[in-house]
């Protein structure tokens, strides 16, 4: 089969052309770029499209970049076709962004081609991968320790969101743009003989015999050497990507089918599981659930560690409550009573009771003392005991406190929990119990349990809010006078039991 039947095959396979329209073409000069772009530009009416020629000049080879651009500039003017030539300092934008020059070339040259999509109204960009290169990314990605999303290689037909590079725009990521590929089934060599055969001249980069970068080692010493051991290797490869590609699509189609049944929220800061039906997912399930939060979370992350996978699947068999598990690009794992969240390190869960940012704050007694950066307030009133009837017996809310007057006294404080804290829960006869232990018992989340709002005396905390007053400050038949505490959230809502 030759090369012009073997693009047809993958284009009418994949539907790369379907519906015609504007196509932007990344064109290097090379003869892989020149190969795809000839081709395409046969097949302009068949297809009904609309060919653009973009050229980013990387900046890295010097005069030789230079000449390329220009190439592919003359090329595009001998053709009849418009032509998107720009340039960006590649070296510069790898240091200023810690970046291996290959990564930082990827990111300015897909979004530069994203760009040129966009201001020619193409939803499609093509580009020049062929066989050989679909071979080389697959030993590539398995020699990193990559899953079946990196074993399949590179994808025919692919979204641009897909590709983990928002980082490259940031503002605007061009969502709906599609990446095609028609030349991935056709070998290197059979597309150097299409660009002799047909008079066509690429230019060459000394750039790919440069065994400094990753690629060119694993293209000029490891493939070789791999077909010392089977000559079919690269042939090889790519079957095997074929299969673990339908494999991965009927796993995506599981992953996307037992999400909703076990994430009990999500939003763009935090995603959470119910614990319970999370650990009854298969072990695959376990890892795919996890990695897609990460992915949601962090957009452009490309590599996920297996370590940190496997970490995160250790911890939530066998670790207790308010464990925590590092993840990639600052994200944590907490582990909770019922469920687990991944979301930013300091990540606060919404509740809708009162959270103490300050670490210590005098009240006024009575009245009002505002919780700082938050909608509630605490209001304080001193009453007679006559006057509350049995009100006091019966305290649906826990968020409010009925308090022997006598006993806490005006001298109140409003604080954060505090290293070596103990009190008198009601209800244990006067026997004293570490807050530490009291929070965990009751089963306050671990990133919470600082920011629970605490009353105390000079003398002991009074008040755990919202969970339990101290056995010394309880009402009894010798009260005169109850000192009565209450949250109140200064938009209307009243935090509930």
């Amino acid at each position: 089969m030759d090369v012009l039947a073997k693009v047809r095959q993958t284009i009418v396979r994949y539907g790369l052309l379907a519906g015609g329209g504007a196509v932007v073409v990344g064109v290097s000069g090379g003869p892989d770029s020149l190969c795809l772009l000839h081709v395409l530009n046969r097949w302009r009416e068949v297809y009904g499209i609309e060919l653009h020629v973009a050229h980013l000049d990387h900046r890295i080879r010097g005069q030789e970049s230079t000449e390329d651009a220009a190439f592919v500039a003359r090329l595009a003017a001998e053709w009849e076709l418009p032509a998107i030539i720009e340039a960006q300092d590649v070296p510069k934008l790898a240091r200023e962004g810690n970046l291996a020059v290959e990564e930082a070339a990827r990111q300015a040259r897909y979004s530069f081609l994203a760009q040129a999509a966009q201001r020619v109204g193409a939803r499609r960009i093509a580009v020049g991968h062929n066989a050989d290169d679909q071979a080389e990314t697959i030993v590539m990605h398995w020699l990193r320790g990559a899953g079946l999303a990196g074993l399949r290689g590179m994808l025919p037909l692919t979204q641009l969101s897909e590709m983990r590079l928002e980082a490259a725009w940031p503002d605007h990521p061009p969502l709906d743009l599609q990446l095609i590929r028609p030349l991935l089934e056709t070998p290197r060599a059979e597309v150097e003989t299409y660009c002799w055969q047909h008079g066509l001249k690429p230019r060459f980069d000394r750039s790919n015999l440069d065994t400094t970068y990753y690629r060119n080692r694993l293209r000029h010493e490891l493939i070789p050497y791999l077909e010392s051991y089977n000559p079919n290797i690269r042939e090889v490869l790519r079957r095997s990507a074929w299969v673990i590609s339908a494999d991965y699509d009927f796993l995506q189609a599981e992953l996307e089918r037992v999400w909703p049944t076990v994430v009990s929220s999500e939003s763009g800061e935090a995603i959470a599981f119910d614990l319970e039906s999370w650990r009854a997912l298969p072990t695959s399930q376990q890892r795919s659930t996890l990695r897609e939060a990460v992915h949601r979370l962090r957009c452009s992350l490309r590599n996920i560690n297996w370590i940190h996978i496997e970490n995160v699947l250790s911890a939530l068999r066998d670790k207790p409550a308010g464990t925590q598990v590092t993840l990639p690009q600052g994200l944590m794992l907490t582990i909770g009573y019922d469920d687990f969240t991944v979301a930013d390190q300091g990540y606060l869960p919404a509740v809708d009771w009162p959270l103490l940012l300050a670490e210590s704050l005098p009240m006024t007694v009575p009245g009002v003392t505002e919780l700082p950066d938050s909608d509630w307030c605490l209001e304080a009133a001193i009453v007679e005991r006559k006057e509350l009837g049995q009100d006091y017996l019966d305290n649906p809310n826990l968020w409010q406190a009925f308090l022997d007057y006598e006993r806490v006294g005006s001298e109140l404080v409003l604080r954060q929990r505090r290293s070596g804290d103990r009190f008198q829960p009601l209800g244990l006869g006067g026997h004293e119990k570490g807050l530490h232990t009291f929070m965990i018992d009751v089963k306050i989340p671990c990133s919470l349990r600082g920011l629970v709002p605490i009353v105390a005396s000079p003398r002991h905390i009074v008040w755990v809010a919202g969970w339990r007053i101290d056995e010394r400050a309880k009402v009894t038949s010798e009260t005169k006078r109850i000192l009565h505490l209450a949250f109140r959230c200064l938009t209307g809502t009243l935090g509930n039991s």
